[in-house]
């Protein structure tokens, strides 16, 4: 497309904005099983219950003392044992030592612990090699997390870092955003299922088989209204069911500008748009607006088209709805372009590379190969965006660019 037709198209950041700044996380919560929690959101605060440690105990295998009673070359003689599960309970004589293990609670009256390493153990008792000081080798109660301390803040998703860490404290259920509902469909009469025969003139609905991919990948619960013929009554009954079931509506193909497109027609007659044409390659034709009860997202029907927009825009979308506050996009970073990039100014372009460090260090990417966005296998093969600016033309081999390595939805 030629730069003076892109002056109305709106960038990449304007459409985040006028996205984002619309959206208001959900506030209907459930309580579940820390069992059954994985990938939800923590919709309040996790206070802990206990203290951990909840006992003073040893960070060493060793000996438990009384610093008074040391002398230097006089050995103590050993009073009794305590270890992890069994603690020393027994009257502690004056002048004697307790041999304790890892773990282990702290016997009273002790000060501090001399690791094994530092002792010489003989029939007159242990003789210790090694200053001590008041507090050695003591895993204090409550050193690690104090009894009330705010463990996770809200908005945080529990994975394998987080819920370990809560059953530690013996928490057994937590409060979590419920999940959020998307309504998705493709549209086009060319479309069929895949695992059908393909008639003449037909392509397998790839598009929505990797959005609902990874809308599972993201926690939703999605609704699956399948393929929805070029027939406006069929298109209006589909936006009416994802608008009562949903709280976000996704569509793929029927945003342009083509006759049998009838998804603006629907959105002006059922909801709002709020835009539909982005400064971006590829992926411009993109629609963004409200139903009545559900935000809708149009998808281009081309499949990189549908999987980029869907990255770039739908994801943080979500993750903002579903109330994720610590979600953000990988950072973009600097490498050496390694082949020649084809780019005629005028739109953003997120062109698939693969990227590395060569024997220096430095970072350098290659490009997969044909950029056309019904070449789907370019994601397979890269592991990163090459981001080359609105204004940018083509780039030499040797050049700097942009490189926005992809996030788990589609790293291999």
């Amino acid at each position: 497309m030629d730069h003076c037709h892109t002056s109305d198209l709106i960038s990449l950041e304007q459409a985040l904005d006028k996205m984002l700044s619309q959206i208001s996380p959900l506030q209907q919560t459930e309580s579940i099983a820390l069992t059954s929690a994985a990938g939800r959101i923590t919709a309040t605060p996790v206070i802990s219950p206990i203290a951990v440690p909840p006992f003073a105990n040893s960070a060493m295998d060793g000996y438990a003392v009384r610093i008074g009673e040391l002398q230097a070359n006089v050995p103590l003689p050993v009073a009794g044992k305590a270890f992890a599960g069994a603690p020393f309970n027994g009257v502690w004589p004056a002048n004697s030592c307790i041999r304790i293990m890892t773990g282990a609670p702290i016997p009273f009256g002790a000060d501090a612990v001399i690791m094994q390493e530092q002792a010489e153990v003989s029939e007159a008792g242990v003789r210790f090699n090694a200053t001590v000081n008041s507090g050695q080798n003591i895993r204090l109660a409550g050193e690690d997390i104090l009894k009330g301390a705010n463990v996770l803040p809200a908005g945080v998703k529990l994975g394998a870092a987080q819920l370990p860490l809560l059953a530690s404290l013996g928490v057994a259920d937590v409060q979590v955003i419920r999940k959020l509902k998307v309504a998705l469909f493709s549209t086009g009469d060319e479309l069929q299922p895949i695992g059908q025969p393909l008639q003449d003139g037909q392509i397998y609905d790839t598009n929505r088989f990797a959005v609902r991919l990874m809308l599972e990948q993201l926690g939703c619960s999605v609704i699956d209204l399948g393929i929805i013929p070029d027939d406006q009554a069929a298109l209006r009954a589909a936006f009416l069911k994802a608008d009562s079931e949903a709280d976000v509506v996704i569509s793929s193909g029927g945003v342009s500008v083509g006759e049998a497109d009838y998804t603006k027609q629907m959105l002006d007659e059922l909801g709002n748009v709020s835009f539909w044409k982005l400064a971006i390659k590829p992926g411009k034709p993109f629609a963004f607006g409200k139903l009545q009860n559900a935000w809708f997202c149009g998808l281009p029907g081309n499949p990189v088209s549908a999987a980029l927009t869907f990255y770039q825009l739908v994801q943080p979308l979500l993750a903002k709805l579903a109330g994720h506050t610590e979600w953000h996009m990988p950072p973009r970073l600097k490498a050496r372009a390694l082949t020649p990039l084809k780019k005629s100014p005028g739109r953003l372009d997120f062109q698939r590379g693969i990227f590395t460090s060569n024997a220096e260090g430095e970072l350098v990417v290659s490009t997969t190969g044909h950029q056309g966005s019904h070449v789907f296998s370019s994601y397979s093969q890269g592991n990163c965006f090459i981001v080359l600016e609105r204004e940018r033309g083509s780039v030499a081999a040797g050049e700097t660019v942009e490189i926005e390595p992809f996030n788990a939805l589609l790293r291999n």
